[in-house]
Order: C-alpha cells, then structure tokens, then sequence
C-alpha cells in the first residue's frame, strides 16, 4: 500500500504506519479479521477486530481509489491537459471530493449554457477574460458580434456563461465554499404535499426546522432528508450569496490577479451568476451528502453495537424447551425441542379469547410439559405475550424448569426465508417461527445469524442510510461476535460455520456433509479432509472452532494449533503431560510468558495462550437470567406519572433507549432522563436487553407514546 494511504489510516486510527503496513500485508496474503485481531497480535500492535476491520475498510477504499484515479489521469491526459504537477496532485489525493474536483472540468457533461456559448464561437472572448488581458471588455466583445451573436450584450453575457462554468469547476473555490457551508445552518421548510396530509404528522417537530450542521444530531439529520424524499419538506442550506459570490469574486483574484473595473464587473457578475446557478446547489447537495455520511457512519456505529449486543445475549444453553409464539384469535403456537434445537413435537392451544379453551390448554400444556421433561419455556414477546405468561402460572412447572420472555423481531422473517423452508420442509411458518423463538433462547447466536440484522429491530434508520456500508459493519459484528464466542464443529449449522473466520457458505456446507458422512470430526487436523479446505483455510478457521472430547485438549480451547508445540514444550517443562496442563490454572501461574517468547510468537500470544490454558474454551457470555413484568400493569391505561416499573432494554439509539415494561408499547427513556448531569450517550449507559427499573415520566394515551426515567439497572 502507498506511503500516503498508510498514513492516512494510521492518523484516523490514532495508530502507527507499521501497524498500517502490516495489516494491509496480512490482508493481501488472505488473512482474514478475526484470525489477524486474535493471532497476529505481534503484527498489529494489539489492535482489536474493530480497528482491523477499519483498516480493512480504507484498505478496500483505497484500492477502488486508485482504479478511479487511472480512469480521471486517462481522461485528463485525452484532453491534452495532464502535466507533471497535476499528476502528482492526483497522486497524493486521498480525498474522493478532491479527487472529483480535480476531475471536474474534464468530466463529459450535458449540454449547458456555456456548451451553447462555445458553439458560438464565445470561448476565444472568455479567455482574454479569463487570463485578464482586456481593460476594455466591451471592445473586446465588438470582434464577435456576428452570424448567430446578434450584440456585443450577448457575446459577453456568453462568455460570462463560460466563466461561470470555470469558476464553479475551481477546486480551491469549491473547497473554501465548502468550509463556509459546513459551518451554516441546515433548514427544513415543509411543502405543500405536507399540508392536511396524516402522513406527515409524524415529521411535524421538523416543519421550519433549523441547525447548525456541524451539530445536527444524526436521528435528525436522516429524519430531515427521509421527509424530503418523501415530498414533505424541502432542504437548504442557510448561506449568505452575497458574500459566497464576493468569495468566489476573490478566489479568482487569488489566481489571476485584480481585474481592472470594467472587466471586475463583468467577473463579479459572473461570480454571482455561478453561485446562484451552479455552485449553491452544488456545494448544499455536497454538504448535506458529506453530513449524511458521517449520521450513516454513527447511526451504523450503533446499530452494530446493539447487534453485538444482542448476539452476545446470555445463552440458556442445551435444554429440552417449549417455545410459545402467543396469539389471541389465532391461538398460541407450541414447539417442543430436544437438547439440541431438534424440532419433537408441535400443536396450537387457544387459551385466550375469542376461544378461552382454558382447561383444554391447561391440560395440553400440563402433559407436554411431563411428558417431554421439559427444562425452559420461551414465550415470545409480541401479540398475547404477558397474557401467555399469566396463563403458565396455572401449571405446575417441573423442578428447575423456568419461563423466559424472547425477542420474537425477524422470527417471521425467518419463518418465510429459505433457511427457514430447508431446515423444515414440511412444517408451515407458524411452527417455524416458534422453533426460532425457543433455539433464541437456548443459543441467540446460532439461531440469529439465520436473519438479516436489518430485521432485527435494533437498528436506527437503517433503511435510510448507506447499505454498502451498513452491510459491512453489520457481516463484520456477525464474524466477530460468532469468532469470540468460537463454534462448535460437530453441532453448529451451515449458517453458523459460515461466519467462521476463513469458511463461508460453500465450505460450510462442505464441513457438514463430511460430518455428516463420517459421524463427526475427532480431531481439528481433520477439516484438513474436507474438499477444498486447504492449509489457507485451515490456518484461518482453526483456532476459532472448538472439537470436544478429542484426544489433543486443546483441539477443544482457543490455542491455535500452530501453537501446540509451545503448550507442549511448557507441559514438558512443568513435568506433567499437556492433559494433565490444560485446564488447570495453578499449575499455569508456575509458568513464566517470557521463557516461550519467540521470534514469531511475542508476549501478547504467550500471554492469550496462557489465559486459554487456565479456562479453556471459557463462554465469554453472560449467564441469563429471570426477569418479571410489574404484575398490575398490563394496558397503557393502568400506568400513572412516578411509577416505578421492572422493564428491558429493547432498542438503543442516539437519542435515547426503548425499554419493554410489559405493554404492547415500549417506552422511550430519553437521553435527557438517563443522568443527573444533561444528555449522555445512550451506548455507553445501558445495553441490550439489559434488565432496568424505570420511572413512568409521561403518558401519551392518544398517541399511545410513553416516556421513562433510568432509576438503575437491576
């Protein structure tokens, strides 16, 4: 990668150029995120998979940069206008807007007033203009009145057209209004299309809105422009035209030295015209699109940590469960898994009107419990759900047995996806959507990988903004989250194994078939086996898939394999075998990291290796834990202004957290009742479904909106 490109990344990632370097190496010999971050520490510095994955970012970035600069030298060179400097400039470019400004008056462009002015022979009479080499405009324009320019009027209003096209292809001049813009006010005004029109009310709070852009909060910003492209507001930015125009007067001075009076006049006139007519609606669309970015960029931060989030949630682990996905009319879908997510039994019970076969249901419900043994209950959290719950405390639940309420977003997504239709072919989408809700809360991971984050429900605007970019963040959380927890090689699915650092889809269903031929893999040495899983991807994936009961421990641990000869050479060292070793952490203290410093494995390694031998394979999940709605709150009405209420955090964003309390509603806390000392960043105060006490501040029964106040978290 080239010098300049290094150290870009490297100053945005408040980092070194080597570790630039070296990360970029790694990717170009076919290292993937996850293997760089977790075992090629040495190498990076120490930096964590989010800032490899940065750098991946401006890697990728960079590369299609320099694709775009061949095609602009290309063209440059074409128009007989390339030379040494301008070369250079291009070369060093690491800004696309300077790049594209750069480009700008080579660009093919439509026919437009200055084309037309050209056309007529006008362009000789703008350069003696442009290069300053009249006093006396007017006469210069005399040689031009003829055939088809019927004035000398026309023939300076002409090449005052080609002027204007000049001046608003200046990159400098385009840089410093620029400036001047990202420092104005962005205004909304609403439209006629908004007026009477329901659809927009809820748009309402931004009707003749206005803010700086520089602090224009991104939930804002991407409200503003969703309304505009929905009709109902109309978007500008607040600059002064006539100082932009005597600023554009001044960047021609600038390179061409002060005009005399008659031709200052003919220039500023110019000026005013590429303002109005060509740079302000260039420059806003710009600053506006620059602004859009960086709200993507935040608003994509927080997604992906509320997916990160999410996928971590606390796993219940390998139980014989009973998902329910409530209902009222169409009644409440049941699906009975074994240990290991299998699909055993399936029925509808109506114990909620208009049927209320209560007893019926009682019974049904009595007898699965016993006769499955049944160790957990989900109940999915939409429609019916707190009435489902009341319902269950009428049966006698088994020894040890607990009930737990589960997200049900993308369920139904799910249930329709042509994962959903392969893993069960002959079931319909309603014994689907339970089975997804029941594996939910034996393992979130494994089971939410199936669904596009986007459905979700923890995103902000997602639909709004950049979904290049969005997919990015949101397939890199997915890698990272399925990567730090590691994968079970002889239980998880495709979709599980594909998000195995160095995998994919194809070799994930490569691995399952030879697992499925040959009974299970004994060992990690023998991925080496399946069809088209090479030495690269063995050296990738290996460390992050987990064999239990193999005859090598550490095939079941997060050591690498590359490494076993040194958890070897410590066990020797220890006088024990590398069994005896693994495991066992006082015998781990005795070990001293910088004996087994080599050349090619530092400290960070010994160290990480040390920390697996002592908790080998170690969970990095919470454990889950029970939770219970407030008993006398069940419809919007029952809630009063102070009361404290048990709720769980249900959606993260910049402006604040929606917490479930119970109702068909969730309630908002804003960020401004998340502290005692003015606005905070929600991310950092609460985290997805987080368990928190909750004080009632306002209750809107007509729009049915309730607003909460953090007590703590419970």
């Amino acid at each position: 990668m080239k010098k300049h490109y290094v150290s870009f990344i490297a100053e945005r990632l408040q980092c070194k150029d080597w570790q630039i370097e070296n990360c970029a190496l790694m990717f170009e010999d076919g290292n993937t995120i996850p293997f760089i971050s977790r075992y090629r520490k040495e190498k990076t510095g120490g930096m964590d998979d989010a800032q490899v994955a940065e750098v991946k970012h401006w890697v990728d970035v960079f590369a299609e940069m320099e694709t775009r600069k061949e095609t602009v030298v290309a063209a440059i060179e074409a128009a007989g206008a390339l030379t040494d400097d301008l070369r250079r400039t291009i070369e060093k470019c690491v800004s696309s807007t300077e790049l594209e400004d750069i480009y700008l008056p080579y660009r093919p462009k439509r026919r437009t007033k200055a084309t037309v002015a050209k056309e007529l022979g006008l362009e000789p009479l703008a350069d003696t203009m442009w290069e300053v080499r009249t006093t006396d405009p007017r006469a210069s324009a005399k040689p031009y009145v003829k055939d088809k320019v019927a004035s000398v009027d026309e023939a300076l209003a002409g090449a005052r057209d080609i002027i204007a096209e000049r001046l608003s292809e200046t990159a400098s001049i385009r840089e410093g209004l620029r400036a001047v813009y990202r420092n104005r006010r962005i205004v909304s005004a609403v439209t006629k299309a908004a007026k009477d029109n329901p659809e927009a009310d809820k748009y309402r709070s931004y009707f003749n809105f206005t803010m700086p852009l520089s602090r224009i909060p991104s939930h804002n910003l991407l409200a503003i422009l969703r309304a505009e492209n929905e009709g109902f507001l109309s978007i500008s930015v607040d600059a002064d035209p006539e100082r932009c125009a005597d600023q554009i007067y001044n960047g021609f001075c600038r390179d061409h030295g002060r005009p005399p009076p008659a031709l200052a006049q003919e220039i500023r006139t110019a000026a005013e015209d590429s303002f109005d007519r060509l740079l302000d609606p260039s420059i806003t669309n710009g600053v506006i699109k620059e602004a859009k970015r960086k709200a993507d960029i935040e608003s994509i931060g927080v997604f992906g940590e509320n997916l990160r989030q999410l996928l971590l949630g606390a796993p219940v682990g390998q139980k014989r469960t009973m998902a329910i996905d409530p209902g009222f009319r169409n009644g409440c879908k049941i699906a009975v898994l074994d240990e290991r997510g299998e699909l055993l039994y399936h029925t509808i019970i109506f114990p909620h009107p208009p049927q209320s076969e209560k007893v019926k249901a009682l019974v049904a419900v009595q007898e699965m419990l016993e006769k499955y043994k049944i160790e957990a209950v989900a109940i999915g959290n939409g429609t019916a759900s707190r009435e489902t719950e009341e319902f269950l405390k009428r049966v006698v639940l088994p020894e040890g047995c607990k009930v737990w309420t589960v997200s049900e977003d993308g369920a139904s997504i799910y249930s329709a996806s042509e994962v959903a239709r392969k893993e069960f072919p002959n079931e319909d989408v309603t014994v689907r959507g339970a089975v997804s809700i029941g594996r939910r809360l034996m393992d979130p991971l494994a089971e939410l990988v199936k669904i596009d984050p986007k459905n979700l429900g923890v995103g902000q605007y997602q639909h709004d903004v950049d979904q290049a970019l969005l997919k990015e963040k949101l397939d890199n959380t997915v890698e990272s989250c399925v990567n730090a927890v590691g994968v079970n090689l002889n239980t998880a699915s495709p979709y599980l194994l594909a998000y195995v650092a160095g995998i994919g889809p194809s070799l994930a269903e490569n691995i399952v078939a030879y697992r499925t031929a040959n009974g299970g893999f004994k060992s990690r040495a023998e991925l080496l086996k399946v069809p088209r899983l090479g030495a690269k991807a063995f050296e990738q994936c290996a460390g992050f898939l987990r064999v239990r009961g193999a005859a090598n421990p550490l095939d079941a641990s997060a050591v690498h394999p590359e490494s076993y000869q040194i958890v070897d050479k410590m066990a020797r060292d220890l006088g024990v075998t590398t069994k005896d070793l693994v495991g066992n952490a006082e015998l781990c203290k005795k070990i001293k990291a910088e004996d087994y410093v080599t050349a090619d494995k530092g400290l960070p390694t010994i160290n990480d290796i040390l920390k697996e031998l002592a908790k080998p394979g170690l969970d990095p999940r919470e454990q889950a834990s029970e939770f219970s709605f407030a008993d006398d709150v069940h419809d919007i009405s029952d809630l009063k202004i102070g009361m404290e209420l048990p709720g769980i955090v249900t959606n993260i964003t910049n402006f604040g957290a929606f917490v479930d309390i119970g109702l068909h509603e969730n309630g908002l806390i804003h960020v401004s009742q998340m502290g005692n000392r003015g606005q905070v960043d929600p991310t950092k105060v609460v985290k997805l479904h987080q368990h928190v006490s909750v004080t009632v501040v306002s209750v809107d029964l007509e729009r049915k909106r309730i607003g909460l106040r953090l007590n703590k978290k419970i």
